[in-house]
């Protein structure tokens, strides 16, 4: 691996750290009930499809990927008869920095710092078959560049590139949304989450389709017995790295010095993400900031 694509690799989990939790966060939660969504529910992708505008649940289902399209349309449902997209917009922007202060204290100073650099890498790549990072790219910025909350919004940014990069390696390997919840096993500690199809399930899959996406990476020679096999694990390394080949250019613009400094800023805080996610949503979830998905060669 090349000192860009680790250093990208790098930024990568540090900025799942900086984001993630947002899927379950009380205060948003709370925000976006009192919109009109009973409950709240759905609020765990709502937030992300909000940034797409009133598109038909087919196209947001296509941006997402690896959640199950009845997901998607029942959650954009309970939005779009309750608000609009702008609300829930604003609902996420008012919840990032109290919630920033709650998790990691004093972290919104330095953040704040590399707003600038941060959308220097987002400015530098074309949005060519990136849907969600392009969605999120297009929305109006802080009029304030240099706030938690504009750096917050450029590294949602650079993540969800990350995210549609991802994709697309998925879809040229004509893999579906099933098939890439099932490989994604191979990024976790399958005794923590106790089976390889957890990750699946957790996208809405019920056994007919675990059980269909099994037969299909069979054939592949992903998997083999209801597992992934040999081949499915070195596979999936390298769509991870693949990934971060793909992605290096952004960070290759934000520069080595302030990507260094986003890490080292938000890596003294990787426990309390992850302490606030399970307080929250409770162990297993947002699977990308676990141990094994900080290393992936172990």
């Amino acid at each position: 691996m090349s000192d860009s694509a680790a250093l990208t690799a790098r930024a990568g989990v540090a900025g799942h750290d900086l984001v993630g939790w947002m899927m379950w966060d009380p205060r948003a939660i709370a925000g976006y009930q009192a919109l009109g969504v009973s409950d709240g529910i759905g609020w765990i992708v709502a937030w992300r499809l909000a940034s797409l505008g009133d598109v038909n649940p087919g196209v947001a289902a296509a941006a997402a990927y690896s959640i199950n399209p009845s997901v998607i349309r029942n959650v954009m449902k309970l939005y779009q008869d309750a608000t609009d997209v702008d609300s829930i917009l604003g609902v996420r922007d008012a919840a990032v920095q109290p919630g920033l202060d709650e998790i990691a204290p004093g972290l919104s100073g330095g953040l704040a710092e590399l707003a600038a650099p941060l959308w220097r890498g987002v400015d530098a790549v074309h949005f060519g078959a990136r849907p969600m990072f392009a969605a999120h790219r297009e929305l109006p910025r802080p009029e304030e560049t240099y706030s938690a909350l504009s750096a917050w919004l450029a590294a949602n940014c650079l993540r969800e590139l990350r995210g549609d990069n991802h994709w697309a390696l998925c879809a040229s390997e004509d893999l579906d949304d099933v098939e890439v919840g099932l490989l994604h096993s191979v990024m976790v500690d399958i005794e923590e989450y106790g089976s390889e199809e957890w990750i699946a399930r957790s996208r809405g899959n019920d056994d007919e389709a675990i059980a269909a996406a099994w037969a299909r990476l069979e054939v592949k020679g992903l998997a083999s017995g209801g597992a992934v096999s040999d081949e499915g694990r070195r596979f999936r390394l390298d769509l991870e790295a693949r990934t971060d080949a793909l992605t290096a250019p952004a960070w290759d613009a934000v520069g080595a010095e302030a990507t260094r400094a986003f890490c080292e800023l938000i890596e003294p805080h990787h426990d309390a993400f992850v302490a606030r996610i399970d307080a929250t949503a409770g162990p297993r979830w947002m699977p990308a900031v676990r141990v094994k998905a900080r290393q992936p060669d172990a």
